[in-house]
């Protein structure tokens, strides 16, 4: 019973630190970080160096593939059969500002369920931009509406409405679209790939992924894309400016999600950390073999064998970044995260700028990682927040301002 109680107080947040101890081994010193040469996303399998032409014609699909065998798995081709059920309609919500809609998703001849709330601004009369994320304890924890479909959590009715700041999104013009991430995938330290949306691609006599088939993390990428789906279906709704947003582990399949479905206009990291934004190779803070061990089902199982050897990985974060090229990216950083590497993020969308100026995208030019408070907004966006790990409303201003730049008309 301990270690049950144990493993999940870990899995509440992906990594030991919620115990308030971190693993012997955890380095914060940067004299520490191993000397590490990074991949090169311009130099081909043949060992040919690529111009803009051939990173589009195979050198991008070359990067994908090894992430896709390496770190998230392979996501499935398959398209299931969805039916969509407008579960509840309110033109008058938020005291008039919005118009709430909740979306029932039934997939494979209706044997899944997912859950999609969706907020529109009642005020621009074109079709608006706006955020696709996932939640992390139901729908109703984003906002304090009553009207929200309550999932079932057991969580509060807008605990998590800071993290959400939906009345300043609505208020500036964009609509935001939200699922729960346990509806898609359940991300519990038992997880085996039977209770989430995973059987609905088995084949014959399959009871869990290949080693380079999909983990958590490209189930939750997957559902992203269906939110985008049903998306383009809203009339008010311009579904080819829409960003992917995520916190934390949510923001590691942000990435991955804008990474895969080039829908996506624009792509926001929020402390994604290992895994998400920050480089493997420094070594510094979170690595592989501390998320394997609770959460290892995040990723393909080929993923583990680069414990302790992130050297040896095909890739690096900085090229995943380079994925979403030439789109706006943004990812952002705080300063008592140290768990998720800061400057590692902030190195990672740097050295993904090779890509974006080769696509004549303007990218990170500054050479030293910025102070606190100092947001950079070209076509990649950085900022170094002071404070904890979380998303905030300072985050939220920065990203509704990176959205005016890129996603306006």
């Amino acid at each position: 019973m301990f270690r049950a109680l144990t493993m999940l107080i870990l899995v509440a947040v992906g990594s030991t630190v919620a115990l308030g101890k971190e693993p012997a081994d955890t380095n914060y010193d940067e004299a520490k970080v191993p000397a590490y040469d990074l991949p090169d996303p311009l130099i081909d399998h043949a060992g040919q160096s690529v111009g803009r032409e051939e990173w589009m014609m195979h050198r991008r699909g070359e990067v994908l593939r090894m992430f896709e065998e390496s770190v998230y798995g392979k996501t499935p081709s398959q398209e299931l059969s969805v039916r969509y059920e407008v579960m509840e309609t309110d033109p008058n919500a938020l005291g008039g500002r919005a118009t709430r809609k909740q979306v029932a998703a039934f997939f494979g001849e209706d044997a899944y369920r997912i859950d999609i709330l969706i907020y529109l601004p009642n005020a621009p009369e074109a079709p608006v931009a706006g955020f696709v994320g996932l939640n992390f304890n139901g729908n109703q924890t984003i906002h304090s509406d009553p009207g929200i479909l309550d999932q079932g959590t057991g969580k509060e009715r807008g605990s998590s409405a800071s993290r959400w700041q939906v009345e300043e999104i609505i208020d500036r013009g964009y609509a935001v679209a939200t699922i729960h991430r346990d509806q898609v995938d359940p991300d519990n330290y038992r997880n085996d790939f039977t209770d989430g949306i995973h059987p609905l691609f088995y084949r014959e006599g399959q009871t869990k992924p290949e080693p380079t088939e999909w983990g958590s993390i490209g189930a939750w990428g997957w559902a992203l894309s269906r939110v985008l789906d049903r998306l383009e279906m809203e009339p008010r709704v311009d579904a080819t400016r829409m960003a992917v947003v995520g916190h934390s582990r949510l923001g590691k399949a942000a990435l991955w999600a804008g990474a895969q479905d080039t829908r996506f206009a624009m792509v926001i990291s929020n402390d994604s950390g290992c895994g998400g934004a920050s480089l493997y190779r420094r070594c510094f803070g979170e690595r592989i073999h501390h998320m394997i061990k609770p959460v290892g089902y995040w990723f393909c199982t080929n993923h583990h064998q680069y414990q302790h050897r992130e050297d040896a990985l095909p890739v690096d974060q900085h090229m995943l970044l380079a994925l979403v090229s030439p789109r706006p990216l943004y990812v952002a950083s705080a300063t008592n995260d140290r768990w998720a590497d800061p400057k590692g993020e902030f190195l990672a969308a740097k050295h993904a700028s090779l890509v974006y100026e080769l696509l004549g995208q303007p990218a990170l030019t500054q050479e030293d990682f910025p102070a606190p408070g100092q947001p950079i907004h070209t076509t990649i966006g950085y900022h170094l927040r002071e404070g904890d790990h979380d998303i905030t409303a300072y985050d939220w201003e920065q990203y509704l301002r990176f959205a005016d730049q890129h996603l306006s008309r």
